[in-house]
């Protein structure tokens, strides 16, 4: 059966969320909100199929990423032959939903690893306490930001999302958003999730204040009981340490989470040096399978 893929909508978010959770997996790049947020950017369309659901991009090339809903229950040898032909290729698969693939299909898939694509998970607590040598430059930067500034942090509720916008303009304008379409890209996703704030379930995030002005902001989403997704960080460079204030203080105010998911580096040498001076604990793993 020829499966019938269709735009991302707010509609079905919440059986979209119900068949994720069944799929027991934390990956960035399948929650509702990067959906929606990136749907223009990269093309993504879904397809449901039963119990399960297909992404699909069609920017810069056509792609397939992996099913959710409840691997463990499908006929993966009659579902796989059906939607893919050989040399197909199906990006982003996470290590268990591999492993139901092989057992179905033998030698008929090779799988790749994607490193780039690698979400970096983090412990919450470490993050808070920011302890040891291995922090010291982080610790010796938040330290000094809350000598130098008047600053509060605040919940980033729906009436400081325009103060937030506002923010986001000023550091496009310094970093020229215009002239690098990755940057202009993101700018375009933060303003389609700020504008649908309302909407959005699991959604939240903080604010850090100085001087009456909005100095950073942190967009989050909470994937389970335990596991925060940051989603979006942005902070003005004049504040000396203010990346490591936010990111600090956000988490302080959610002590109740245990990991921090904060995303893949895409490749970017200075994103991957910047994401492993944090330390990550661990990965969520993602592969790309073709067909054979």
């Amino acid at each position: 059966m020829t499966l019938a893929f269709e735009p991302i909508s707010l509609e079905k978010q919440q059986p979209y969320r119900e068949r994720l959770k069944n799929s027991l997996w934390e990956a960035s790049d399948y929650s509702f909100i990067n959906l929606w947020g990136w749907a223009r950017e990269y093309g993504l369309e879904w397809a449901w199929d039963d119990d399960l659901v297909w992404i699909r991009q069609s920017w810069p090339t056509e792609l397939f990423w992996a099913p959710v809903g409840k691997w463990e229950q499908a006929d993966w040898a009659d579902r796989l032959r059906d939607r893919f032909s050989e040399n197909s290729i199906v990006m982003r698969v996470p290590e268990p939903l591999i492993r139901h693939w092989k057992h179905a299909l033998k030698d008929r898939i090779a799988v790749t690893a994607t490193e780039e694509h690698w979400d970096y998970l983090y412990s919450v607590q470490d993050l808070i306490e920011l302890k040891g040598n291995r922090y010291h430059k982080k610790k010796n930067l938040l330290n000094q930001f809350l000598r130098k500034y008047d600053h509060a942090y605040q919940t980033l509720t729906p009436d400081l999302i325009h103060h937030a916008l506002e923010m986001q303009e000023d550091w496009c304008v310094w970093r020229d958003c215009e002239s690098d379409e990755t940057l202009a890209s993101e700018n375009r996703a933060i303003s389609r999730v700020m504008a649908y704030w309302d909407d959005l379930d699991g959604i939240f995030g903080g604010a850090v204040i100085v001087e009456d002005e909005m100095a950073a902001f942190t967009v989050a989403e909470q994937m389970n009981d335990e596991t925060v997704l940051i989603h979006f960080e942005k902070g003005i460079a004049e504040y000396k340490g203010i990346y490591q204030a936010v990111n600090q203080m956000f988490l302080a105010h959610n002590p109740h989470l245990q990991r921090v998911n904060r995303e893949q580096d895409m490749g970017e040498e200075g994103l991957r040096k910047s994401k492993r001076s944090y330390h990550p604990v661990d990965f969520v793993r993602k592969y790309k399978v073709t067909f054979a």
